[in-house]
């Protein structure tokens, strides 16, 4: 999947949750495409989360919400995420 497409996906199925308000995604993968680990089909995203609701929330717990939202992507097309509550 191209970067392009995965941060649409991302994006719209987040957005799909009443409770954010909005999502920035940014590609980090280039910071890591020197490490031995670097596999050319997984992405290394920073995602910032605009939500009123999730800052009520601890840090884990909102962090689950996503992982749950982003499960298939996690598994298929990211391998490093890092996300931010605003």
């Amino acid at each position: 999947m191209h970067i392009e497409n995965l941060i649409l996906n991302i994006k719209t199925k987040l957005l799909k949750n009443s409770y954010i308000q909005n999502v920035k995604i940014e590609d980090k993968t280039y910071l890591h495409i020197k490490h031995t680990s670097h596999d050319k089909n997984k992405f290394h995203l920073k995602l910032t989360i605009y939500s009123n609701e999730l800052k009520k929330s601890s840090k884990i717990e909102a962090t689950k919400k996503i992982n749950k939202i982003l499960n298939e992507e996690i598994r298929t097309y990211i391998h490093s995420i890092q996300i931010l509550f605003n």
